[in-house]
């Protein structure tokens, strides 16, 4: 499948061991470059999808300058939104269970942007998963990021570890986008890539 991707280098523009693993499963071919020290703003007045979708259209801008001619250019962004507020990678121990606390017992969305890019077309897409989490006991909550340590994720989890195990009650929309990148949308956006 995806043949037609077979004259350009993809590259995946992310360090993330999870949307390597996704896009690996795909079948595709790729190498990773990512940029090191991505500046990820964005203007204030943006909310939940426009971010992601700003923040993965940023990072395949930067990549013009070194793009070849065959370079097919594959970046994402993920956010974890709750309360209108985004929820990026935890800093540290206590900001990882500040974010764990306020998902516990309460319905979050979890947004991915992403942006394929050639030197002659680009399409951006986000995918939007609500997600409900269980009520969780500090205690458990302190075991996740004790054992796990998710400060390489966004809002604090990753779905598919022990917290999603024990604390997702339920989702609408697409597993793989909580784990980062979302299978189905990507897989159908590849297809259009001319």
């Amino acid at each position: 499948m995806l043949n037609h991707l077979e004259k350009y280098t993809i590259i995946l523009a992310s360090n993330s061991p999870r949307r390597q693993e996704l896009l690996s499963e795909l079948g595709v071919e790729y190498i990773i470059k990512a940029l090191p020290s991505m500046d990820e703003s964005y203007p204030s007045h943006l909310k939940g999808g426009e971010i992601v979708k700003f923040i993965a259209h940023k990072k395949a801008k930067s990549y013009e300058s070194v793009m070849d001619e065959n370079d097919l250019i594959i970046t994402a962004d993920t956010i974890v939104y709750f309360n209108g507020e985004a929820l990026g990678k935890p800093k540290d121990k206590e900001t990882a269970l500040t974010m764990l606390s306020h998902l516990s017992g309460n319905i979050h969305e979890v947004f991915t942007g992403v942006c394929l890019k050639t030197k002659k077309q680009t399409i951006s897409f986000v995918a939007r998963t609500e997600v409900k989490f269980a009520s969780l006991s500090t205690e458990e909550i302190e075991y996740y990021i004790e054992k796990y340590k998710p400060y390489d994720k966004a809002g604090s989890y990753g779905i598919q570890e022990w917290i999603g195990y024990i604390g997702v009650e339920n989702i609408s929309g697409s597993f793989y986008n909580v784990m980062g990148l979302p299978m189905h949308k990507l897989y159908t956006e590849l297809k259009n890539i001319e």
